[in-house]
């Protein structure tokens, strides 16, 4: 199949039944087969039988359920590694990036790229980003830590809509080992290190209410990440 679709899922029962509609809607116009893939990661809420009832009704989702929480990393993580797809995206059970917006990676990896990802930075006319104020500056701070570990460059590593080919799955979360919201920054730079050509498009995105990263409570712990993910891939 093209198109795997990874979602990883904490307690999401309300915000990501309409997401998936939306992913299912989209796909179910073409003709390639596709699936979706949701790691439901221990969820004490509904999200359980949410995707049970889902499931079957849909034959394209299939869920991998965790018994004791692996933190988002290690959720998708587990998801890609699982995948099928010749081309695999994670997204955030938010839907704060519309699935429409994997048009917008496609031609990149037509013309050769093995990671695309969105970006909420990169300036462009067609796209419009929504975000609350404190979070757009948390998220400049944020940039300035990351450049100082080596991803000069990449202007947005923290959004939420990413795509690899199978091949650069394998390489890059194979040995992936930030279980935290950090795990991105570890993957941007294994993929440095590795050569692989990483290309950043400007994608729709809008703020959702609900987000489990909190400036202050993730924040300092998110730093501590990429230090030592830093540290690992410079290794």
């Amino acid at each position: 199949m093209k198109w795997s679709v990874v979602i990883p899922a904490f307690n999401e029962a309300t915000r990501l039944p309409p997401y998936l509609d939306q992913i299912f809607e989209y796909f179910e116009g073409g003709a390639e087969p596709y699936e979706v893939l949701v790691v439901n990661d221990a969820s004490t809420d509904a999200t359980g039988a949410m995707l049970r009832a889902v499931s079957a009704r849909q034959p394209a989702l299939r869920v991998l359920s965790h018994d004791v929480n692996h933190g988002k990393g290690g959720a998708v993580r587990a998801g890609m590694l699982a995948a099928k797809g010749d081309l695999r995206l994670f997204t955030d059970a938010d839907g704060a990036t519309p699935i429409a917006e994997l048009k917008r990676l496609e031609p990149a990896f037509a013309a050769g790229a093995d990671v695309v990802i969105g970006s909420r930075a990169v300036r462009d006319p067609a796209v419009s980003v929504h975000s609350r104020p404190h979070r757009a500056v948390a998220g400049r701070v944020f940039h300035w830590v990351v450049a100082g570990v080596g991803l000069h460059g990449i202007a947005d590593t923290q959004c939420g809509f990413k795509a690899f080919t199978a091949a650069a799955t394998r390489r890059l979360f194979g040995p992936l080992e930030t279980a935290g919201f950090g795990f991105d920054v570890e993957l941007l730079l294994r993929a440095r290190a590795a050569g692989l050509r990483i290309v950043e498009v400007a994608v729709n995105w809008t703020d959702q209410a609900g987000s489990k990263v909190g400036v202050l409570t993730t924040g300092p712990t998110m730093i501590l990440e990429i230090l030592r993910a830093r540290w690992r891939v410079g290794r």
